[in-house]
């Protein structure tokens, strides 16, 4: 075994090209299942956070970090991890070699398709959202970047998800959507998503004060979270898009900077960050690597657009507003919408940066109750605070050390 890892550095460091489907399938060949070993990913390996980060964490609380040999897989290795997780760095010959034997895979996207997931290993598939957008089968239309053709994405995704085992769910909605949308006939868990846990157990005093202390934030103004998502149509590079938005930073900043500060969180998928040096004060930057989660909880009201990020900020029972300068174009040419989004949506819909002004400064919960409860009754039923404990008993319903 020792020989043939050694074989196998040389090669690379030689800048020897050898297909990844190849070194791969050759680690498969020479090594067994371990139901020790679990596999975490998050963002395509961007972040450390999410469904995958809290479950994981979950396991630090109980000890089973001690007992599994837990990985978390990273574009940047230098991030901290609480526990005894090694970090693996993606795309590298240990990505390829734990993968081959894990007996656990948790992740909340999909895999590249030249992992082909073993029989006796366990796929946990986390999903990331709510949809909002329209999914995979039900698309009627793809702009993406790296993918060939509308029909060829579609069968990928039906070969990706095949392999899932598991499937987790924030409410019955999604779950329809997801047995068509993913053709997906295994079973799927309608428990919540594992990072809100964070949202229903540790939104107190203490815990948000200590995060704005983290991120060094003022302690005399309000947050607001700007957190739009992805535009399909304007990317970089695959899986790599741009920070798009008309919001006039300028005038929010004359506007409200008296009283508030806004922090701008990109999307996994947008690689540019907006610049806050010139708002500085003002403006707080967060990339991709950065967990939203945290900044649900320090927000005292949330921007975005028609991001699923909608779904889970609901639970705190705080404001949200709407910034849809193109939702036409994002309607009927980009993705679609699986449910009317003006009647849905719960809090001011807006399309300029006045309007997004005049509706935080004049914003009234009581005029959009009705449909803040409907919302909620409608995709937070399922969010109990437990869904990371249930994916843990989960694991270790299929054996190993901690059953």
């Amino acid at each position: 075994m020792g020989s043939i890892m050694k074989l196998m550095k040389r090669l690379i460091k030689k800048a020897v090209k050898i297909p990844v489907l190849f070194l791969y399938r050759l680690f498969v060949l020479i090594n067994r299942v371990d139901k020790q070993i679990i596999l975490f990913e998050s963002n395509l390996g961007r972040n450390y956070s999410g469904n995958p980060r809290f479950i994981y964490e979950e396991m630090v609380a109980r000890g089973l970090d001690k007992q599994f040999r837990c990985f978390f897989i990273l574009e940047d290795t230098g991030a901290e991890l609480p526990g005894n997780a090694i970090k693996v760095k993606r795309i590298s010959l240990n990505y390829f070699f734990i993968f081959s034997k894990a007996g656990y895979w948790v992740s909340d996207t999909r895999m590249p398709s030249y992992l082909v997931k073993r029989k006796k290993t366990i796929y946990i598939q986390t999903w990331h959202g709510t949809p909002l957008k329209r999914l995979a089968l039900d698309m009627f239309n793809i702009t993406m970047e790296g993918e060939a053709d509308l029909d060829s994405y579609k069968k990928n995704f039906i070969k990706n998800s095949s392999s899932w085992d598991y499937l987790l769910s924030q409410n019955s909605y999604s779950t329809g959507i997801f047995r068509r949308a993913f053709a997906y006939e295994k079973e799927i868990l309608e428990i919540g998503y594992p990072r809100n846990d964070l949202l229903i157990n540790q939104n107190n005093y203490d815990r948000i004060l200590e995060l704005k202390q983290r991120f060094h934030l003022p302690m005399d103004k309000k947050i607001i979270l700007y957190a739009p998502t992805w535009r399909d149509n304007e990317f970089i590079g695959p899986h790599q898009y741009k920070f798009s938005t008309r919001i006039d930073f300028d005038y929010l900043r004359k506007s409200l900077s008296k009283d508030y500060i806004i922090l701008v969180k990109a999307h996994y998928l947008v690689s540019e960050v907006i610049d806050g040096s010139k708002y500085q004060g003002f403006l707080f930057s967060f990339g991709a690597s950065d967990d939203i989660a945290e900044l649900y909880l320090i927000a005292d009201l949330l921007i975005t657009d028609y991001s699923s990020v909608m779904f889970d900020y609901s639970l705190l029972d705080r404001p949200m507003l709407f910034f849809a300068y193109d939702l036409d174009q994002y309607k009927d040419q980009l993705r679609g919408f699986y449910f009317d989004f003006l009647e849905e949506a719960p809090g001011p819909v807006v399309v300029t940066t006045q309007q997004l002004v005049q509706s935080i400064i004049s914003y009234d919960q009581y005029k959009y109750k009705e449909k803040i409860d409907a919302f909620k009754k409608k995709y937070n039923h399922a969010d109990h605070g437990t869904a990371s404990a249930v994916v843990v008993d989960l694991i270790l319903s299929h054996g190993g050390i901690g059953n």
